[in-house]
Protein backbone atom coordinates (compact mmCIF):
# COMPACT_ATOMS: atom_id res chain seq x y z
CA UNK A 1 0.00 0.00 0.00
CA UNK A 2 1.42 3.40 -1.04
CA UNK A 3 1.17 6.24 1.48
CA UNK A 4 -0.37 9.50 0.39
CA UNK A 5 1.75 12.61 0.88
CA UNK A 6 -0.09 13.85 3.99
CA UNK A 7 0.27 10.53 5.81
CA UNK A 8 3.93 10.23 4.84
CA UNK A 9 4.77 13.75 6.02
CA UNK A 10 3.10 13.12 9.39
CA UNK A 11 5.11 9.91 9.80
CA UNK A 12 8.34 11.72 8.93
CA UNK A 13 7.53 14.46 11.42
CA UNK A 14 7.06 11.89 14.16
CA UNK A 15 10.34 10.19 13.30
CA UNK A 16 12.37 13.39 13.20
CA UNK A 17 10.70 15.08 16.13
CA UNK A 18 9.26 17.84 13.96
CA UNK A 19 5.69 19.05 14.16
CA UNK A 20 3.60 20.36 17.01
CA UNK A 21 3.34 17.47 19.42
CA UNK A 22 2.32 18.61 22.90
CA UNK A 23 3.75 15.56 24.63
CA UNK A 24 7.11 15.70 22.87
CA UNK A 25 10.10 14.79 25.04
CA UNK A 26 13.87 14.79 24.40
CA UNK A 27 13.69 11.11 25.32
CA UNK A 28 11.51 8.92 23.13
CA UNK A 29 8.91 6.68 24.73
CA UNK A 30 9.85 3.01 24.28
CA UNK A 31 7.74 0.84 22.02
CA UNK A 32 5.61 -1.83 23.72
CA UNK A 33 7.63 -4.89 24.70
CA UNK A 34 6.69 -8.30 23.38
CA UNK A 35 7.30 -11.71 24.86
CA UNK A 36 10.79 -12.92 24.01
CA UNK A 37 12.19 -9.42 23.23
CA UNK A 38 15.78 -8.82 24.31
CA UNK A 39 16.46 -5.97 26.76
CA UNK A 40 17.12 -2.60 25.10
CA UNK A 41 20.11 -0.39 25.74
CA UNK A 42 22.90 -0.87 28.27
CA UNK A 43 22.56 -3.35 31.09
CA UNK A 44 20.89 -1.66 34.06
CA UNK A 45 23.25 -0.91 36.90
CA UNK A 46 23.65 1.36 39.87
CA UNK A 47 26.05 4.27 40.15
CA UNK A 48 28.19 2.20 42.52
CA UNK A 49 28.86 -0.64 40.06
CA UNK A 50 31.81 1.06 38.34
CA UNK A 51 33.44 1.78 41.68
CA UNK A 52 33.20 -1.86 42.71
CA UNK A 53 35.19 -2.91 39.63
CA UNK A 54 38.25 -1.00 40.82
CA UNK A 55 40.24 -2.35 43.73
CA UNK A 56 41.07 -0.64 46.99
CA UNK A 57 44.31 0.43 45.29
CA UNK A 58 42.35 3.21 43.56
CA UNK A 59 40.95 4.09 40.15
CA UNK A 60 42.75 4.05 36.83
CA UNK A 61 44.26 7.43 36.03
CA UNK A 62 42.52 7.75 32.64
CA UNK A 63 39.19 6.97 34.30
CA UNK A 64 39.76 9.66 36.95
CA UNK A 65 40.58 12.25 34.26
CA UNK A 66 37.49 11.30 32.27
CA UNK A 67 35.24 11.54 35.32
CA UNK A 68 36.56 15.02 36.00
CA UNK A 69 35.12 16.04 32.61
CA UNK A 70 38.51 17.04 31.29
CA UNK A 71 38.49 14.69 28.32
CA UNK A 72 37.45 11.24 27.19
CA UNK A 73 39.33 8.19 28.48
CA UNK A 74 40.88 7.70 25.04
CA UNK A 75 42.15 11.29 24.97
CA UNK A 76 43.41 10.91 28.54
CA UNK A 77 45.57 8.00 27.45
CA UNK A 78 46.98 10.11 24.59
CA UNK A 79 47.76 12.98 26.94
CA UNK A 80 49.53 10.58 29.29
CA UNK A 81 51.65 9.20 26.43
CA UNK A 82 52.55 12.79 25.49
CA UNK A 83 53.87 13.42 28.99
CA UNK A 84 51.21 15.97 29.91
CA UNK A 85 50.08 14.24 33.11
CA UNK A 86 51.85 14.10 36.47
CA UNK A 87 51.04 12.31 39.73
CA UNK A 88 52.47 13.84 42.89
CA UNK A 89 54.85 15.88 40.75
CA UNK A 90 56.15 12.94 38.71
CA UNK A 91 55.35 12.86 34.99
CA UNK A 92 53.87 9.54 33.84
CA UNK A 93 53.82 7.98 30.37
CA UNK A 94 51.58 4.95 30.92
CA UNK A 95 47.86 4.79 31.79
CA UNK A 96 48.42 1.53 33.71
CA UNK A 97 48.47 3.39 37.03
CA UNK A 98 45.86 3.71 39.74
CA UNK A 99 45.38 6.75 41.93
CA UNK A 100 43.54 7.46 45.17
CA UNK A 101 42.09 10.70 46.57
CA UNK A 102 45.41 11.15 48.39
CA UNK A 103 47.30 11.53 45.10
CA UNK A 104 47.66 14.91 43.40
CA UNK A 105 47.00 14.63 39.66
CA UNK A 106 48.03 17.51 37.39
CA UNK A 107 47.46 18.02 33.67
CA UNK A 108 49.68 20.55 31.90
CA UNK A 109 50.81 21.68 35.34
CA UNK A 110 47.29 22.37 36.63
CA UNK A 111 45.81 20.25 39.46
CA UNK A 112 42.84 18.13 38.46
CA UNK A 113 39.62 19.43 39.98
CA UNK A 114 37.13 17.32 41.86
CA UNK A 115 34.61 15.56 39.60
CA UNK A 116 31.26 17.28 39.15
CA UNK A 117 27.92 15.53 38.89
CA UNK A 118 27.46 14.03 35.43
CA UNK A 119 25.32 16.08 33.05
CA UNK A 120 24.06 15.48 29.50
CA UNK A 121 23.02 17.94 26.78
CA UNK A 122 21.37 17.80 23.35
CA UNK A 123 23.04 19.98 20.72
CA UNK A 124 21.75 20.65 17.22
CA UNK A 125 25.00 20.69 15.25
CA UNK A 126 24.91 22.83 12.11
CA UNK A 127 26.81 21.87 8.98
CA UNK A 128 30.28 23.41 8.75
CA UNK A 129 31.64 22.63 12.24
CA UNK A 130 34.29 20.11 13.25
CA UNK A 131 33.57 17.90 16.27
CA UNK A 132 36.86 18.58 18.03
CA UNK A 133 38.27 21.05 20.54
CA UNK A 134 41.12 22.14 18.25
CA UNK A 135 41.34 21.75 14.48
CA UNK A 136 44.81 21.72 12.82
CA UNK A 137 43.26 23.30 9.72
CA UNK A 138 41.77 26.17 11.68
CA UNK A 139 38.17 25.30 10.84
CA UNK A 140 35.35 26.36 13.21
CA UNK A 141 34.60 23.78 15.90
CA UNK A 142 31.53 22.57 17.76
CA UNK A 143 33.01 23.42 21.15
CA UNK A 144 33.97 26.98 20.21
CA UNK A 145 30.35 27.58 19.17
CA UNK A 146 28.91 26.57 22.56
CA UNK A 147 27.81 29.17 25.14
CA UNK A 148 30.71 30.41 27.26
CA UNK A 149 28.75 29.64 30.41
CA UNK A 150 28.75 25.89 29.72
CA UNK A 151 31.03 23.51 31.57
CA UNK A 152 33.82 21.87 29.62
CA UNK A 153 32.21 19.01 27.71
CA UNK A 154 33.09 16.14 25.40
CA UNK A 155 30.92 14.74 22.63
CA UNK A 156 29.28 11.34 22.53
CA UNK A 157 30.69 10.17 19.23
CA UNK A 158 31.13 12.62 16.37
CA UNK A 159 29.40 14.12 13.37
CA UNK A 160 31.39 14.95 10.22
CA UNK A 161 32.11 18.53 9.13
CA UNK A 162 29.15 18.64 6.73
CA UNK A 163 26.81 16.47 8.82
CA UNK A 164 24.19 18.04 11.06
CA UNK A 165 21.61 17.16 13.67
CA UNK A 166 21.70 15.63 17.14
CA UNK A 167 25.01 15.54 18.99
CA UNK A 168 25.03 14.56 22.66
CA UNK A 169 27.45 16.40 24.96
CA UNK A 170 28.50 15.57 28.51
CA UNK A 171 30.88 16.81 31.17
CA UNK A 172 31.70 13.20 32.11
CA UNK A 173 34.10 11.27 29.87
CA UNK A 174 33.08 7.94 31.38
CA UNK A 175 29.43 8.63 30.57
CA UNK A 176 30.38 9.55 26.99
CA UNK A 177 32.24 6.27 26.58
CA UNK A 178 29.33 4.30 27.96
CA UNK A 179 26.88 5.95 25.58
CA UNK A 180 28.94 5.55 22.42
CA UNK A 181 30.23 1.96 22.57
CA UNK A 182 28.45 -0.33 20.04
CA UNK A 183 27.77 -2.87 22.78
CA UNK A 184 25.19 -0.44 24.20
CA UNK A 185 23.03 -1.51 21.24
CA UNK A 186 21.49 1.91 20.67
CA UNK A 187 20.24 2.80 17.22
CA UNK A 188 21.35 6.01 15.51
CA UNK A 189 18.82 7.36 13.01
CA UNK A 190 19.58 9.72 10.14
CA UNK A 191 17.55 11.49 7.50
CA UNK A 192 19.66 11.28 4.37
CA UNK A 193 19.29 13.13 1.07
CA UNK A 194 20.72 10.99 -1.70
CA UNK A 195 21.88 11.87 -5.20
CA UNK A 196 21.44 9.09 -7.74
CA UNK A 197 18.80 6.62 -8.85
CA UNK A 198 17.79 4.24 -6.09
CA UNK A 199 14.97 1.87 -5.19
CA UNK A 200 13.86 0.36 -1.89
CA UNK A 201 15.10 -3.00 -3.13
CA UNK A 202 18.60 -1.54 -3.57
CA UNK A 203 18.59 -0.17 -0.03
CA UNK A 204 17.50 -3.51 1.40
CA UNK A 205 20.86 -4.95 0.36
CA UNK A 206 22.34 -3.15 3.36
CA UNK A 207 20.17 -5.06 5.83
CA UNK A 208 22.65 -7.94 6.09
CA UNK A 209 25.73 -5.73 6.33
CA UNK A 210 28.42 -4.98 3.75
CA UNK A 211 32.21 -5.05 3.49
CA UNK A 212 33.93 -2.13 1.74
CA UNK A 213 37.69 -2.02 1.16
CA UNK A 214 38.23 -4.55 3.93
CA UNK A 215 36.02 -2.74 6.47
CA UNK A 216 32.90 -4.60 7.61
CA UNK A 217 29.72 -2.68 8.40
CA UNK A 218 26.88 -4.23 10.35
CA UNK A 219 23.22 -4.38 9.31
CA UNK A 220 21.74 -1.05 8.20
CA UNK A 221 18.01 -0.47 7.80
CA UNK A 222 17.18 2.10 5.14
CA UNK A 223 13.64 3.22 4.32
CA UNK A 224 13.15 5.14 1.08
CA UNK A 225 10.78 8.00 1.92
CA UNK A 226 10.36 9.86 -1.36
CA UNK A 227 12.14 10.50 -4.67
CA UNK A 228 12.08 13.31 -7.19
CA UNK A 229 14.31 13.05 -10.22
CA UNK A 230 17.78 11.97 -9.13
CA UNK A 231 17.28 13.09 -5.52
CA UNK A 232 15.75 10.98 -2.76
CA UNK A 233 15.19 11.14 0.99
CA UNK A 234 15.73 8.03 3.13
CA UNK A 235 15.60 7.22 6.83
CA UNK A 236 18.70 5.23 7.79
CA UNK A 237 19.12 3.32 11.07
CA UNK A 238 22.35 1.73 12.29
CA UNK A 239 24.04 0.70 15.54
CA UNK A 240 27.79 0.89 14.96
CA UNK A 241 28.32 4.47 13.81
CA UNK A 242 31.77 3.95 12.27
CA UNK A 243 33.59 6.89 10.71
CA UNK A 244 31.69 8.13 7.62
CA UNK A 245 29.68 4.91 7.64
CA UNK A 246 26.51 6.21 5.95
CA UNK A 247 28.44 7.96 3.19
CA UNK A 248 30.62 4.96 2.45
CA UNK A 249 27.83 2.41 2.28
CA UNK A 250 25.76 4.70 0.05
CA UNK A 251 28.74 5.20 -2.24
CA UNK A 252 28.93 1.41 -2.54
CA UNK A 253 25.44 1.60 -4.07
CA UNK A 254 26.53 4.30 -6.54
CA UNK A 255 24.98 7.15 -4.53
CA UNK A 256 26.25 10.44 -3.15
CA UNK A 257 25.07 11.80 0.19
CA UNK A 258 23.93 15.38 -0.35
CA UNK A 259 22.76 15.94 3.22
CA UNK A 260 22.98 13.95 6.45
CA UNK A 261 20.90 14.80 9.53
CA UNK A 262 21.03 12.74 12.70
CA UNK A 263 17.54 12.77 14.20
CA UNK A 264 18.01 10.42 17.15
CA UNK A 265 20.64 8.63 19.19
CA UNK A 266 19.13 5.72 21.06
CA UNK A 267 16.16 7.13 22.98
CA UNK A 268 17.38 10.75 22.68
CA UNK A 269 15.65 12.87 20.02
CA UNK A 270 16.60 15.98 18.03
CA UNK A 271 12.99 17.08 18.21
CA UNK A 272 12.27 20.82 17.98
CA UNK A 273 15.76 21.92 18.98
CA UNK A 274 16.77 24.87 16.79
CA UNK A 275 19.97 24.69 14.74
CA UNK A 276 22.94 25.67 16.89
CA UNK A 277 20.93 25.43 20.11
CA UNK A 278 21.95 23.37 23.14
CA UNK A 279 19.64 22.09 25.88
CA UNK A 280 20.34 20.04 28.97
CA UNK A 281 18.51 16.74 29.36
CA UNK A 282 17.13 16.37 32.91
CA UNK A 283 19.23 13.88 34.87
CA UNK A 284 16.16 11.90 35.85
CA UNK A 285 15.37 11.18 32.19
CA UNK A 286 18.79 9.99 31.05
CA UNK A 287 19.48 8.10 34.27
CA UNK A 288 16.27 6.14 33.76
CA UNK A 289 17.33 5.26 30.21
CA UNK A 290 20.74 4.04 31.41
CA UNK A 291 19.32 2.23 34.42
CA UNK A 292 21.50 4.29 36.75
CA UNK A 293 20.36 4.79 40.31
CA UNK A 294 21.59 7.64 42.44
CA UNK A 295 24.26 6.83 44.99
CA UNK A 296 22.87 6.07 48.41
CA UNK A 297 23.81 8.61 51.03
CA UNK A 298 24.59 7.57 54.56
CA UNK A 299 21.90 8.62 56.99
CA UNK A 300 23.07 10.90 59.80
CA UNK A 301 23.37 9.11 63.12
Amino acid sequence: MVEDRKTRDKRLARQTGAGDYKKWSPVAQPEPRRAGDKPRGPKPQTADDDDEKDSAAGDRIAKVMARAGLCSRRDAEKWIAEGRVAIDGVVITTPAIRVTPDNIVAVDGKPLGAPEAARLWRYHKPSGLVTTHKDPQGRPTVFASLPGTMARVVSVGRLDFNSEGLLLLTNDGELARRLEVPSAGWVRKYRVRLFGKITQKDLEKLATGVTIDGTSYGPILADLERSKGVYSWAMVSLKEGKNREVKRVMESLGLKVARLIRVSYGPFQLGHLAEGAVEEIPAKLWREQLGIGRKKRDKPE
